[in-house]
């Protein structure tokens, strides 16, 4: 199921985040903290554990995430700024990594390379600034899929009806929580109006 996030300030931060004149830290502290937003919306249901600690009063029973059973994936670079965010909350989460490039002839993605923990039973965290034409996310999930987690979440700032489309109709299991549903792609199958290259944008990296 896909969750477009409806707050206003989702709305007023995606806005920033189009803005070219904002520079790399700003965009990524933007990223971040839309990625925080998404994090509190994907969790709203998520179950939870007794856990003791030691207060001023003494013992007390509290509920707490088994963030030891959540496995944050980032695709490289673009996906960075929202894995940092997403450990700033679970700590004691584990985290992958998936680096994918697109092949500018046939607009496809071609997936070089991974490092993953023990995904068997865990939820995974996917997350991913842009859904374009749902290529990348396809292959990721596939991998992902193929060490049996027991849930999968994605977490996406911009997306595009199409790509969107795609990856629904092939896992139709899997929640999606972004912040923005684009209008389109273009013939060259960039998302618009979109915020440009996410990864480029992030690290002041052209070409």
């Amino acid at each position: 199921m896909i969750h477009e996030l409806t707050n206003p300030l989702t709305k007023t931060l995606v806005t920033h985040l189009r803005d070219q004149r904002r520079d790399a830290v700003r965009f990524r502290h933007t990223i971040a903290e839309l990625t925080k937003q998404l994090v509190y919306e994907a969790f709203h249901d998520f179950p939870l554990l007794d856990r003791t600690v030691i207060t001023w009063t003494g013992e007390l029973s509290c509920k707490t995430i088994d963030e030891e059973s959540i496995v944050v994936v980032t695709v490289l670079r673009a996906g960075m700024p929202m894995l940092d965010s997403v450990m700033e909350l679970l700590p004691d989460a584990h985290a992958g990594f998936l680096a994918m490039k697109r092949d500018e002839t046939t607009h496809e993605s071609v997936l070089y390379y991974d490092r993953l923990p023990d995904c068997k039973g865990k939820t995974i965290l996917l997350v991913d600034p842009m859904v374009a034409t749902g290529g990348s996310m396809i292959d990721a999930l596939e991998l992902i899929k193929s060490r049996k987690p027991s849930r999968i979440i994605t977490l996406n700032i911009i997306g595009s009806p199409e790509g969107l489309d795609v990856v629904k109709s092939a896992y139709p299991e899997i929640d999606i929580y972004i912040a923005q549903i684009d209008e389109k792609l273009n013939e060259d199958k960039y998302i618009i109006p979109g915020l440009g290259d996410a990864g480029d944008r992030s690290y002041n990296t052209v070409g």
